[in-house]
């Protein structure tokens, strides 16, 4: 038996489902003060817009326009120029995504009593006419950090300073890649599971076409050495045991699942908070997450079942053919099971959303204007 290689299966199947564990919670709503206002670090983030099942239609079209794309790039202009342009641009955002997941982590160790202790930089930039009887209008700029975060941000360039201009490992690829996973579970948020199993069904066939139908999809994967990939070598040790090649699944193949297991969370959240009523926005991790943890469970099954086919026939598979009916299927399973199935079909994220912009409104209406408002 080759336990090097079913080691590289298992280092794989561990970054990215621990990519889409962390960042789920990541995606879960900031929390608020005792009286459901944001709290001050909440106020700074922007709240992202939900993918609506129109934008799920979509994707499969800009997915496949990309995708031809790069690739008529690779046959027709060659590897070395592209590989440079992506490998410098990805550094860029890689320095923001693992600057930010040091944040969170630093938050996480320290817990938000030690964490709020810090002193609280803020820059605000406001426009007006400078009346104080007159409200205030949204701030054009309004940034805040703790102190920590300052320290943490030389931490954050090493990575892509190394990528950059040391060498591309398959390490210093995958803090990168799991980063940008981790930010972007947190930054694309579904409306509800309808427009997710549009997603996921649209993707479906993208994959089968492209993997199977088409060269485009290997090319692109197997041509680029950029940080959109979570890789694992063939043979032990991780650092320097790339002789035989590597396992490799492509951050779409995290990403895509891992907001429709992150909707399943918010959901678990949202049935938690309306039955016992907490402050609206709680981060706490101790309510029930069944369909969660259903939804976990057949992304990891589904990504070994992949695994198994392609170590079978030997061939790249598309991911998604095994990933998108096993985790559409555990949430339907889990719906129907616990008798929700239609409560849970017909739930909107975006309406939790708009019951905490309501309460922000009425906390900021009952908030004094004038001289004592400044």
């Amino acid at each position: 038996m080759d336990y090097d290689l079913l080691s590289s299966y298992a280092g794989l199947l561990s970054l990215a489902t621990a990519s889409i564990y962390f960042g789920a919670h990541g995606s879960l709503p900031p929390p608020r003060n005792a009286d459901g206002s944001r709290n001050e670090e909440a106020e700074a983030e922007e709240l992202p817009d939900r993918l609506s099942s129109g934008d799920a239609y979509l994707f499969p079209i800009i997915g496949s326009a990309t995708l031809v794309g790069m690739y008529a790039v690779v046959v027709y202009f060659g590897t070395g120029w592209i590989n440079w342009l992506l490998g410098h641009y990805l550094a860029i955002v890689g320095v923001g995504a693992v600057w930010k997941t040091l944040i969170g982590l630093a938050r996480y160790a320290l817990g938000p009593t030690r964490w709020k202790s810090f002193d609280l930089l803020a820059l605000v930039i406001r426009r007006g006419s400078g009346d104080p009887t007159k409200r205030a209008r949204p701030p054009l700029v309004d940034l805040s950090l703790r102190t920590p975060s300052l320290l943490l941000l030389p931490l954050a360039l090493l990575p892509s300073a190394l990528y950059t201009f040391h060498a591309r490992t398959a390490l210093l690829t995958d803090i990168l890649a799991l980063a940008m996973a981790h930010n972007a579970l947190g930054l694309i948020k579904l409306d509800s599971f309808a427009t997710g199993c549009i997603l996921l069904t649209g993707l479906f066939f993208y994959d089968i076409w492209w993997v199977f139908g088409t060269e485009v999809m290997v090319k692109v994967a197997t041509s680029l050495d950029v940080p959109i990939k979570l890789v694992w070598p063939k043979s032990l040790p991780f650092v320097g045991g790339g002789g035989r090649g590597y396992t490799m699944l492509g951050l779409g193949d995290v990403v895509i699942p891992g907001v429709f297991v992150a909707l399943a969370l918010r959901y678990d959240h949202h049935r938690a908070t309306s039955a016992s009523g907490p402050v609206r926005g709680t981060t706490s991790s101790t309510f029930g997450k069944p369909y969660f943890y259903a939804a976990l469970g057949a992304y990891v099954a589904g990504l070994v079942t992949t695994m198994g086919v392609m170590h079978l026939f030997g061939k790249a598979q598309p991911a998604l053919l095994y990933l998108s009916p096993a985790c559409m299927g555990a949430f339907g399973i889990t719906g129907a099971v616990r008798g929700e199935l239609g409560a849970a079909w017909g739930w909107s994220d975006e309406a939790d959303e708009d019951e905490g912009k309501a309460d922000e409104k009425k906390a900021d209406e009952s908030a004094p204007v004038g001289p004592e408002a400044e």
